[in-house]
């Protein structure tokens, strides 16, 4: 007599790409976290090896789709810089963020102060910043961390003149600066702030605006001193 053997489909894991929550607070938290991403992708555009986010899902563990953090703004080195639904580590040959920024507020305080504070370190996230940026907890409100031997300690906050703060990130190679409560980018070598695209198009239509009435106001003045008999070329 033959036994027979009962055969159970294995069920596959799933692994969500989202939670059907906002991707941001509000207005003012979506704004900085789209700028964040869109200047910190251009700054990378030449390097297809980084890969940088935001709001995207990050796995850790593989089986435990429970073990999972989505990051505002993340930076990961030495992989592929392409599209993703969802970040999987053991995808990715184990390599996770060196960099999380997180647009917080006085409602995701006790996530980004905590639970995700001990991820993020758990990780090996070499530097973990927070913005505030409507000012609800943070004094100041740009603040970072930096990991050091499983732990983290506060990356030093230097007031420049006018008031401005500002924080080296070392794994960037950038700053992060807090301009009248405004998060910017800058980046020392070129002594630049970091724009989007969108902001890149409105600095050079202004720029060419402002080269048009330097020049209209040039040719109002030849034209009233040829009036007065005076050749504006021989001044």
């Amino acid at each position: 007599m033959t036994a027979s053997v009962e055969y159970i489909p294995v069920t596959p894991i799933e692994y969500p790409d989202e939670d059907g929550k906002p991707m941001a607070e509000g207005d003012i938290q979506f704004s900085y976290l789209a700028y964040a991403i869109n200047a910190l992708r251009i700054y990378f555009q030449n390097h297809p090896d980084v890969y940088v986010a935001g709001n995207l899902f990050i796995y850790y563990e593989k089986n435990y789709p429970e073990s999972v953090v989505a990051p505002d703004v993340f930076v990961v080195f030495r992989v592929e810089n392409r599209d993703r639904r969802s970040y999987k580590t053991w995808e990715e040959n184990n390599q996770t963020p060196a960099f999380v920024l997180e647009i917080t507020s006085k409602t995701t305080r006790s996530k980004d102060q905590g639970a995700k504070k001990g991820i993020y370190a758990f990780l090996g996230v070499r530097e973990y910043f927070q913005y505030d940026p409507t000012g609800d907890y943070l004094n100041p409100q740009l603040q970072g961390l930096q990991l050091v031997d499983g732990n983290y300690f506060p990356v030093a906050t230097n007031i420049l003149p006018g008031g401005t703060v500002s924080l080296s990130s070392e794994v960037l190679g950038l700053e992060l600066r807090l301009e009248a409560g405004k998060l910017r980018f800058y980046n020392p070598a070129t002594g630049q702030i970091l724009l989007t695209h969108e902001e890149e198009a409105a600095a050079r239509q202004a720029a060419e605006e402002a080269r048009q009435q330097t020049e209209q106001k040039a040719q109002r003045l030849a034209a009233k001193l040829r009036e007065l008999n005076i050749d504006p070329d021989s001044l």
